[in-house]
């Protein structure tokens, strides 16, 4: 991953989510991905992963984002479950409970750890980067209908 170390906001519309892909990147990583109607005044529309936000969207080949470091500054457990999201395979889904079952030191039979993924999931600061569509009965940080989108683009 190159030139993520310029620090900003970027957004760029998407005529296939019918809103703006917006990003904010610092100290070379991806602070967050939203999905403005408007993006924010400032934002620019050059950056490499905004680049390959759109190459995923276009739907031509599997994207995996694997090149790209998302900061994760939320609680250790919550940020074990969504590096198990990041492993989730293009086109694949799992469930709540299998994703408890991914993520070491949970208990898929533990209401308090089934919660706990749920949050993670809807306090996602990066969807699309961390693919949270592809928990099939779980909340996405994404809006329903960019997640709906998100889910039909791979076939899900």
């Amino acid at each position: 991953m190159e030139d993520v170390t310029d620090a900003g906001i970027y957004a760029r519309q998407s005529s296939y989510l019918d809103r703006y892909v917006q990003l904010g990147a610092a100290s070379g990583r991806v602070l967050s991905v939203s999905f403005p109607e408007i993006p924010d005044d400032d934002a620019e529309d050059d950056h490499d992963v905004l680049d390959q936000l759109f190459e995923y969207l276009d739907g031509l080949e599997p994207v995996t984002f694997d090149d790209v470091t998302v900061a994760m500054t939320m609680p250790t457990d919550q940020r074990a479950v969504l590096e198990g999201v990041r492993d989730i395979p293009y086109g694949d889904q799992v469930t709540v409970e299998t994703l408890a079952r991914m993520t070491s030191g949970l208990d898929h039979e533990d209401e308090d750890d089934i919660i706990l993924v749920r949050t993670a999931l809807a306090e996602n600061p990066a969807p699309i980067l961390i693919p949270d569509h592809r928990v099939r009965d779980g909340p996405s940080a994404a809006p329903p209908d960019v997640e709906q989108k998100l889910r039909s683009l791979e076939g899900l």
